[in-house]
Protein backbone atom coordinates (compact mmCIF):
# COMPACT_ATOMS: atom_id res chain seq x y z
CA UNK A 1 0.00 0.00 0.00
CA UNK A 2 1.51 3.35 -1.11
CA UNK A 3 1.77 5.53 1.94
CA UNK A 4 1.45 9.62 1.63
CA UNK A 5 2.84 12.02 3.05
CA UNK A 6 1.29 15.42 2.50
CA UNK A 7 4.08 18.17 3.66
CA UNK A 8 2.83 21.62 6.17
CA UNK A 9 2.68 23.72 3.18
CA UNK A 10 -0.36 22.30 2.15
CA UNK A 11 -3.46 21.71 3.20
CA UNK A 12 -4.67 18.71 5.79
CA UNK A 13 -8.10 18.15 3.82
CA UNK A 14 -5.68 16.84 1.43
CA UNK A 15 -5.44 13.46 3.74
CA UNK A 16 -9.27 12.76 3.64
CA UNK A 17 -9.28 13.23 0.14
CA UNK A 18 -6.03 10.49 -0.45
CA UNK A 19 -7.60 7.96 2.50
CA UNK A 20 -11.13 8.22 0.59
CA UNK A 21 -9.48 7.10 -2.51
CA UNK A 22 -8.00 4.06 -0.59
CA UNK A 23 -4.63 5.28 0.02
CA UNK A 24 -2.80 5.49 3.78
CA UNK A 25 -2.35 9.11 4.20
CA UNK A 26 -0.82 11.40 7.12
CA UNK A 27 0.26 15.01 7.24
CA UNK A 28 3.00 16.71 9.05
CA UNK A 29 0.97 18.30 11.60
CA UNK A 30 -1.06 15.39 12.09
CA UNK A 31 2.85 13.90 13.45
CA UNK A 32 4.11 16.26 15.16
CA UNK A 33 6.45 17.51 12.66
CA UNK A 34 5.32 21.15 12.58
CA UNK A 35 8.37 23.83 11.61
CA UNK A 36 10.90 21.20 10.76
CA UNK A 37 12.98 21.62 7.84
CA UNK A 38 12.73 20.07 4.94
CA UNK A 39 16.11 18.54 5.66
CA UNK A 40 15.02 17.91 9.13
CA UNK A 41 12.25 15.50 7.70
CA UNK A 42 14.11 13.34 5.24
CA UNK A 43 14.47 10.39 8.35
CA UNK A 44 10.99 10.24 9.11
CA UNK A 45 9.80 10.17 5.25
CA UNK A 46 13.04 7.19 4.44
CA UNK A 47 12.16 5.23 7.78
CA UNK A 48 8.35 5.53 7.00
CA UNK A 49 8.47 4.27 3.77
CA UNK A 50 6.29 7.91 2.67
CA UNK A 51 5.81 9.06 -0.78
CA UNK A 52 6.46 13.02 -0.03
CA UNK A 53 3.87 15.74 -1.50
CA UNK A 54 5.05 18.84 -1.13
CA UNK A 55 4.89 22.37 -2.93
CA UNK A 56 8.51 23.47 -2.44
CA UNK A 57 9.88 20.11 -4.59
CA UNK A 58 13.24 22.31 -5.11
CA UNK A 59 13.81 21.61 -1.88
CA UNK A 60 13.70 17.98 -2.26
CA UNK A 61 14.95 17.29 -5.86
CA UNK A 62 17.07 20.34 -6.56
CA UNK A 63 16.54 22.89 -9.77
CA UNK A 64 14.61 21.64 -12.31
CA UNK A 65 17.36 22.29 -15.15
CA UNK A 66 19.74 19.51 -13.00
CA UNK A 67 17.28 17.40 -10.99
CA UNK A 68 18.95 15.17 -8.79
CA UNK A 69 21.96 17.37 -8.01
CA UNK A 70 20.84 18.87 -4.89
CA UNK A 71 17.95 18.49 -2.33
CA UNK A 72 17.18 16.37 0.30
CA UNK A 73 16.95 13.38 -1.82
CA UNK A 74 20.41 14.34 -3.57
CA UNK A 75 22.89 10.94 -3.28
CA UNK A 76 19.62 8.96 -2.28
CA UNK A 77 19.42 6.20 -5.02
CA UNK A 78 16.02 4.65 -4.12
CA UNK A 79 13.05 5.79 -1.79
CA UNK A 80 9.36 5.71 -2.42
CA UNK A 81 8.86 8.90 -4.12
CA UNK A 82 8.29 12.84 -4.11
CA UNK A 83 4.91 14.57 -5.75
CA UNK A 84 5.80 18.03 -6.25
CA UNK A 85 2.66 20.37 -6.65
CA UNK A 86 2.02 23.78 -7.84
CA UNK A 87 -0.33 25.61 -5.10
CA UNK A 88 -2.38 28.58 -5.72
CA UNK A 89 -1.40 31.56 -4.07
Amino acid sequence: MQKLLVDENLSPSLVGLATDKGFVCSHINHLGLTGLKDWELKATILEGDWTFITNNGTDFRGPAKNLGSHGVYAGISLHAGLICVVAPG
